[in-house]
């Protein structure tokens, strides 16, 4: 073999050394953003869940739930773990939901899937709510369905003046779970049952006021409370409150700001105590206000059978214990996924524009059957 002929050889095995190493990398690369989607750290007294997928608004999959569960379960039972942080990477999203497109395609590919998502998260809800250690959840900026599911049941929320809180479900043909069927009727008057219904937004103090979120934070002292709460030295349940109360208690963005729906709430106490959606429908029509109005042609664009189900779903609810409303949204959940609008309300995309309606439920709600 010639001069020419051994450079061309080399010139050959140097192109294919370095394609197998772009290869590597790239397998490497995929590998780590998998594994990254939620990190899981210890910082100075404290366990540190960060939800990690800004891109999607930190939705959460199978995976990351069942990573999530497995380390609380481990904290728990450290001695040298006092307290649990759970925030959302980015500053647009804590966590919008769960990857309900995911879920809609797995109706005709992996029916399995679609058993174990709702009941893995179920079960991750029904551990916050009994976990011994104290849960603090950072809920800045969108904080919707399952992102609710795993902060709601926490002893303590944090929303800042970007927390945008909301159960879109009813958009969809779902219904609000995660425990929905728990903490929107314990709410003030009816106002779960409004907000279960309407897929009403509440933004940043109004999030406090409602009593979504236990404490307010400027969101630009939101890492000065996060390192507080690490520097301290085997805290107990009332030091954490107390590093949370100060915080509290200094914020003042919004502070003399009414609720957003405070002069309406004699109203909305009145529309939604009726037992019938249908009557729910004929309360908001004989009002006639510009504010009811609103409200009935919002529901008219929602699934009249995720309609229905809420509506039960929160008068059975209000009586039960958690761990048994989340048996009932289980069974809820497989039923909504044999069903077709659910499948309907992704593909029309009801959730873009982080959950924007669109009117494709066009049947009336008077002409669903009581099924429910």
């Amino acid at each position: 073999m010639g001069l020419q002929g051994l450079c061309r050889l080399m010139s050959r095995f140097n192109s294919y050394k370095r394609t197998n190493i772009i290869l590597q990398h790239l397998k490497m690369s995929n590998h780590t953003d998998a594994a990254a989607e939620v990190l899981l750290e210890r910082k100075g007294c404290a366990g540190v869940i960060t939800l990690n997928r800004p891109r999607f608004l930190n939705t959460l999959t199978l995976g990351m739930i069942r990573q999530i569960y497995a380390q609380l379960k481990k904290w728990e039972q450290d001695p040298k773990t006092f307290l649990i942080i759970i925030k959302g990477a980015g500053e647009k999203a804590f966590c919008a939901g769960g990857d309900i497109r995911a879920l809609s395609e797995a109706r005709n590919t992996n029916q399995k899937m679609l058993q174990d998502l709702f009941r893995e998260e179920y079960i991750l809800n029904n551990a916050i709510d009994s976990c011994q250690k104290p849960y603090i959840a950072l809920i800045h900026g969108i904080t919707m369905g399952g992102g609710v599911g795993v902060s709601v049941h926490g002893q303590f929320r944090v929303a800042t003046e970007k927390s945008v809180f909301a159960m879109p479900e009813t958009a969809i043909g779902l219904f609000p779970d995660v425990g929905g069927g728990y903490f929107l009727p314990r709410l003030q008057g009816k106002l779960g049952y409004f907000l279960a219904l309407t897929g009403f937004r509440l933004k940043g103090r109004d999030v406090y006021t409602a009593g979504i979120a236990t404490h307010f934070v400027d969101f630009e002292k939101l890492g000065m409370l996060e390192e507080d709460l690490l520097a301290l030295k085997s805290p107990s349940k009332e030091n954490i409150a107390d590093v949370l109360e100060t915080y509290h208690a200094k914020s003042k963005t919004d502070q003399d700001k009414p609720f957003i729906l405070e002069e309406h709430m004699d109203k909305i106490n009145s529309w939604f105590s009726a037992n019938t959606v249908e009557q729910i429908v004929d309360n908001l029509q004989q009002d006639g206000s510009s504010f009811a109005l609103e409200q009935l042609k919002v529901i008219k664009k929602m699934s009249p059978t995720s309609l229905k189900i809420t509506l039960r779903q929160l008068m059975e609810g209000s009586s039960k214990t958690l761990p048994e409303v989340l048996i009932m949204e289980y069974r809820l959940s497989q039923a909504c996924m044999k069903g077709h609008d659910f499948h309907e309300g992704v593909r029309a995309g009801h959730f873009r524009n982080q959950y924007s309606l669109s009117p494709i439920f066009t049947c009336s709600v008077l002409s669903v059957k009581r099924r429910y």
